[in-house]
C-alpha cells in the first residue's frame, strides 16, 4: 500500500508523450522542484514545477467561448500518472499525462484544462507493457472489487432494494463505482484483448518468434483509429477532494541537506495523493532517534500548500490512528480522507429533537393525516436493520383489484428547514455504511426511534396508495401525509420462507411477532399478493426496456466479540428483494412525475446518462472478436443480449458474470439534478430503468435528497408553501448529494476491501475458481468468483519453464509450461485465453492489507483451456 521509495521525476506540461512523466530515480531528500540543488536554501532561484494557474476572468472568458473545458478530474489509482476528465461530447475521455500536466489537482476536483497541440493527444492505444503497472495494481484495494456489495453486518442501507437498483448504475461510471473513474475509461484495455510489447522479453520466460515480430499496430486486439485529446488542467474551480490523506513517515533519504533537519516525508497509502513535507515538530517526538519504531503506524496527514516549485505537498500531521493494516485504524482513515463527519451530533442539534421522551404524535397531527393504523402494514429488512424507512401494505377489493401501499417514514416533520439539524444533515447528506457500522445522517434518536416504522408503535408516514389490477396496472393513484401502526418487522428471509411456502402456515417460531389485531395469515396473505403483482411489474419493466447488471456482491459475518470478519458469501438477490424493490421503484417513478408536473422549474430528479459512447463500441468489437455478438442499442438490447445469450451452467454463469462487470464499466453514474437547470427535457431519462422521469423518495432517514422531494411533494399537495428556492440553489443541493453519494459508496467499497484484506490475512490463503477476464504477453486479469474480486496474475511469480503469448485470429493467448513436480514427470502445458476458467489461490503478502492470487497448477481437464461441466460448487 506504500510508496516505493522514489521521488516523481517530472516534465514540463506540453512534453511530448514519449518522455515519461512518472518516476525518477532520485531520492527523496531532493529539495523540492530542484533535484540538481539539494543543498540550496534560497527559494528564489528555484525553477517552477508547475504552471501558474489563469486568472479567474480568463478561465470564466475561456469558459464561454469554449477553449476550456471543465470536469471533474479522475485519476488512474494503478497508473497514477493517468488522469481523465469527461468529454463534454460524451466521447472518449480527455487524456491528462502525468503529475505536471495535472498541475496539483487531486482526484475529484473541480478542474477546467486546456487541450494540448494535436501533435502532443495521446495515441489510443495501451503503450504500457505488463510490468508498468505492478507497483500500482493494487494501491487502491477496491478497485478489485466488482460492483456494489452487500453487508452482513450493516442496517438496511446498503441492501435496501431501492438502493439495489441504484447501486448498479450510480457506481458505473468507474469512478462512482470504484470511487476512481477510468482504471478503464481509454477503452476496455485493462479488460480486453492485451499484446505484446514489441521486442519485451523476461530472463524467465523464453520469448518467442510471435511475441518479437508483433507491429506496433498489433498493441492491442482492438484497432483505434483516433487520437485521445489531451490537456493541462489551467485552474481548480472546486478542490472537492479532503486534502487528507492516511499513510505512514519516513525519514529524508539525504541526511546531509537543510530539509532533512526541518522536516519528514508523508507517504500517502493512496498512490494518487503527492507525497508530502510534515514538519519534525508535528512528528512523535522520539521520531528522530526511533524511525522504525513508526513504520507500521498510520497517520493522517493535511496538505495545506503545494507550491508551483515544489515537487511535494506541504502538510500538518492531523493525528495518529494506530497500528496499520488494524481494521478501526484504517476505517478511521478511510473516512476521514473522503472527509466524512462522523463526530457526535453536536448539543445545538440535539436541541432540535423532541426533549420528553417518550415522544407522542400531537393530536392536531393526527387530526391532519389519514389514519391507516387499523391496516394491514408491515416492514421488510435484512435482519440487522434499525432504520426502517418504508413499509409496504396490499388489501384485495372485492372487484378483484388492489390497493397497494407505499409508506415512507415522514422525516422531514423532525427535520425543520433552517435548523441546525437540517444544516447538518444537508452537509452529511447521507449515512455511511461500513461493514461493521453505520455513519447516520441523522441523530440515532431520529433514525432507529422516532422515524424509524418499528413494529407495533404509532408512525408518521408519506403514503403513495394505488389501485392494482393483478398485472400491476395503475387504475388510481393517491399521495398523502399518513399515520401507520406497523404490525410486525418481516426480514427478507422470513418473506422469502412465506413466497417458496405459498399453501404452508409457518411455524410460529419462524415469524417475528404480530400485532393482535392482524394474524401471520393475514401477513402471509399480502406478502404473496405483492409478490404476485411485483413479478408482472418487474416482467413488464424489461419488456419495456429495462437494464440489469447484477454484479458478485459479498456479505460478511462478523465475529460479535472482536469484530472480525469470519468468513463471507455471495449475497443471493432473492425474489424478497425484487418485491420490495418494484414498489420502490413504482414511488420513486410515481412522485417523480407528481413533483415535476406541479413545479417544472424545481423539481429535484435523478438522470442517469447514457453509456460512454467509445468505451461501447470498443467493447463490442471486442465481443465479436469473441464470437459474442452483443446488441447495445438500447438498455433493454444490451439487458436482452446479456440474459438471452447464455445458458445456464457454470461456466456460462461465469461468462455472464465476466461481461457484466466490463459492461458496467462503460456506464456513467446517475445523479440528482433540479429539473430547472436542464432545457432538454430528454436528458432527464434514466438510462437504465428507461424512464423519461426518477427520483429518490423512498429513503429520508438516511438521503437528504428524499427529505427535500418529501418536501416538495408536501407542497405539490397543499400541505406547505410552494418552495421559495431559485433553480441554481437547488443544483447546488444536487452537486452536494452527488459529491456525498459518491464519496459514501468509495468508502463502503473500501471497508469492504479493508475486511476482504483482513479475511484473506486470518483466514487464508483462500481457494477458489477463476475466469479469465484479460491476457497480456506476461500476466492476466481474472474475476475470482467466490468473492466478486478482481485479481492480475503474473507470470513470473509462477513455478513455470516457460510462457509465450501469441495471437490466434485476434484472441490472445498466454501458453504456460509448468515445471513438473517430479523428476520423471513431464511439464504440463495450459493455455489461457479470455474466458477460461482456473483455479486460483489467494494469499496474503508481508505488506499490510496485499494479498496476490497465484494461479494453482492445472489438472488433467484444464490443461488445454478444457472447461469443466460439472455442476460441483467450490468448496466453502
Amino acid at each position: 500500500m506504500n510508496h516505493p521509495d522514489y521521488k516523481l521525476n517530472f516534465r514540463p506540461p506540453g512534453t511530448p508523450r514519449g518522455v515519461s512523466s512518472v518516476v525518477g530515480p532520485h531520492g527523496a531528500g531532493a529539495s523540492p522542484g530542484d533535484k540538481k540543488s539539494k543543498n540550496k536554501s534560497t527559494r528564489g532561484k528555484k525553477k517552477s514545477i508547475f504552471e501558474t494557474y489563469m486568472s479567474k476572468e480568463d478561465v470564466s472568458e475561456g469558459l464561454k467561448r469554449g477553449t476550456l473545458i471543465q470536469g471533474v478530474l479522475r485519476i488512474n489509482p494503478k497508473k497514477f500518472h493517468e488522469a481523465f476528465i469527461p468529454s463534454p461530447d460524451g466521447d472518449r475521455d480527455i487524456f491528462i499525462d502525468g503529475v505536471v500536466a495535472r498541475n496539483r489537482a487531486l482526484n475529484g476536483d473541480l478542474v477546467v484544462v486546456k487541450l494540448l497541440p494535436e501533435d502532443q493527444w495521446k495515441a489510443a492505444k495501451p503503450e504500457s507493457n505488463d510490468k508498468e503497472t505492478e507497483a500500482t495494481y493494487e494501491a487502491d484495494i477496491s478497485e478489485e472489487y466488482c460492483g456494489q456489495h452487500l453487508l452482513q453486518q450493516s442496517p438496511k442501507g446498503c441492501n435496501s432494494p431501492d438502493v439495489i437498483i441504484e447501486a448498479q448504475f450510480d457506481d458505473s461510471d468507474s469512478e462512482d463505482r470504484h470511487g476512481n473513474t477510468s482504471v478503464l475509461v481509454d477503452g476496455v484495455k485493462e479488460l480486453s484483448l492485451h499484446t505484446p510489447d514489441k521486442g519485451k522479453e523476461e530472463s524467465s520466460a523464453p520469448v518467442t518468434k510471435e511475441e518479437n515480430t508483433s507491429t506496433s499496430q498489433d498493441t492491442r486486439a482492438l484497432p483505434e483509429k483516433s487520437l485521445q485529446k489531451s490537456a493541462k488542467v489551467v485552474y481548480i474551480l472546486e478542490k472537492k477532494h479532503s486534502r487528507a490523506a492516511t499513510g505512514i513517515l519516513k525519514l529524508l533519504a539525504d541526511k546531509n541537506s537543510d530539509l532533512f533537519k526541518k522536516y519528514a516525508l508523508f507517504s500517502p497509502s493512496d498512490h494518487r495523493v503527492p507525497r508530502i513535507y510534515v514538519p519534525l515538530k508535528d512528528c512523535p517526538q522520539d521520531f528522530i532517534t526511533r524511525p522504525k519504531d513508526y513504520t507500521n503506524t498510520l497517520f493522517i496527514c493535511r496538505i495545506i500548500d503545494w507550491k508551483e516549485d515544489c515537487n511535494f505537498a506541504l502538510g500538518q500531521l492531523a493525528k495518529s490512528l494506530g497500528q496499520a493494516g488494524e481494521i478501526e485504524p484504517e476505517t478511521e482513515g478511510i473516512l476521514t480522507e473522503y472527509g466524512v463527519d462522523f463526530s457526535d451530533f453536536s448539543s445545538e442539534v440535539l436541541e432540535c429533537l423532541p426533549q420528553s421522551l417518550p415522544w407522542t404524535i400531537p393530536p392536531d397531527e393526527l387530526g391532519k393525516r389519514r389514519d391507516l393504523r387499523k391496516d394491514c402494514i408491515f416492514t421488510i429488512d435484512p435482519s440487522t436493520a434499525r432504520d426502517l424507512d418504508d413499509a409496504l401494505s396490499c388489501r384485495p377489493l372485492t372487484d378483484g383489484t388492489f390497493e397497494v401501499g407505499v409508506h415512507i417514514a415522514d422525516v422531514s416533520y423532525f427535520v425543520p428547514e433552517g435548523s441546525s439539524l437540517n444544516m447538518v444533515a444537508a452537509e452529511r447528506a447521507t449515512s455511511v455504511y461500513l461493514v461493521q457500522k453505520v455513519v447516520p445522517m441523522l441523530p440515532r434518536l431520529l433514525c432507529e426511534e422516532l422515524c424509524s416504522l418499528n413494529p407495533m408503535t404509532d408512525k408518521l408516514t408519506f403514503s403513495v396508495i394505488w389501485k392494482l389490477t393483478p398485472e400491476g396496472k395503475i387504475l388510481e393513484e393517491w399521495f398523502g401525509r399518513t399515520v401507520i401502526r406497523s404490525c410486525t418487522k418481516l426480514s427478507y428471509d422470513h418473506a422469502q420462507s412465506m413466497i417458496e411456502n405459498p399453501t404452508e402456515k409457518l411455524p410460529e417460531e419462524e415469524l417475528p411477532p404480530v400485532s393482535p389485531e392482524h394474524s401471520s395469515e393475514e401477513v402471509h396473505q399480502a406478502v404473496l399478493n405483492l409478490h404476485s403483482i411485483a413479478k408482472q411489474l418487474r416482467q413488464q419493466r424489461f419488456v419495456d426496456g429495462a437494464l440489469r447488471l447484477d454484479q458478485l456482491k459479498l456479505a460478511f459475518t462478523l465475529d460479535h466479540e472482536t469484530g472480525m470478519p469470519q468468513g463471507c458469501h455471495i449475497y443471493e438477490y432473492r425474489d424478497s428483494n425484487k418485491l420490495v424493490e418494484e414498489f420502490m421503484l413504482l414511488a420513486n417513478m410515481a412522485v417523480a412525475h407528481k413533483i415535476f408536473r406541479t413545479f417544472p422549474e424545481q423539481a429535484l430528479l435523478r438522470r442517469h446518462p447514457p453509456p460512454q459512447t467509445k468505451m461501447l463500441s470498443d467493447l463490442v468489437e471486442f465481443c465479436d472478436q469473441m464470437g459474442l455478438p452483443m446488441d447495445v442499442s438500447s438498455a433493454g438490447a444490451l439487458n436482452k443480449s446479456l440474459t438471452k445469450t447464455f445458458g445456464d451452467d457454470k461456466y456460462s454463469l461465469a461468462r455472464k458474470e465476466v461481461l457484466t462487470n466490463m459492461y458496467s464499466r462503460p456506464m456513467q453514474m446517475a445523479l440528482y439534478f433540479c429539473s430547472g437547470m436542464l432545457q432538454d427535457q430528454a436528458q432527464f431519462r434514466h438510462y437504465a430503468l428507461n424512464v423519461p422521469l426518477y427520483t429518490h423518495f423512498t429513503s429520508p432517514i438516511r438521503r437528504f435528497a428524499d427529505v427535500i422531494v418529501h418536501r416538495l411533494l408536501a407542497a405539490a399537495l397543499g400541505y406547505s408553501e410552494r418552495p421559495d428556492v431559485e433553480p441554481d440553489t437547488l443544483q447546488k443541493q444536487a452537486d452536494h448529494c452527488n459529491d456525498r453519494r459518491m464519496a459514501s459508496k468509495r468508502v463502503q467499497e473500501l471497508s469492504i476491501g479493508l475486511f476482504f484484506a483482513v479475511l484473506v490475512r486470518e483466514s487464508g490463503p483462500l481457494e477458489s475458481e477463476a475466469m479469465v477476464m484479460g491476457v497480456l504477453n506476461q500476466a492476466f486479469d481474472v474475476l475470482v468468483l467466490r468473492f466478486g474480486v478482481q485479481k492480475r496474475i503474473y507470470c513470473n511469480a509462477l513455478p513455470l519453464r516457460s510462457y509465450h503469448f501469441q495471437k490466434v485470429g485476434k484472441k490472445p493467448e498466454l501458453t504456460l509450461l509448468w515445471e513438473p513436480e517430479g523428476l520423471e514427470e513431464e511439464p504440463t502445458q495450459q493455455v489461457i485465453t479470455i474466458f477460461s476458467l482456473v483455479d486460483v489461490v489467494l494469499q496474503a503478502e508481508a505488506t499490510a492489507l496485499k494479498y496476490s492470487a497465484i494461479l494453482k497448477p492445472p489438472g488433467p481437464e484444464r490443461s488445454l483451456g478444457l472447461e469443466k461441466e460439472s455442476d460441483e460448487e467450490p468448496e466453502d
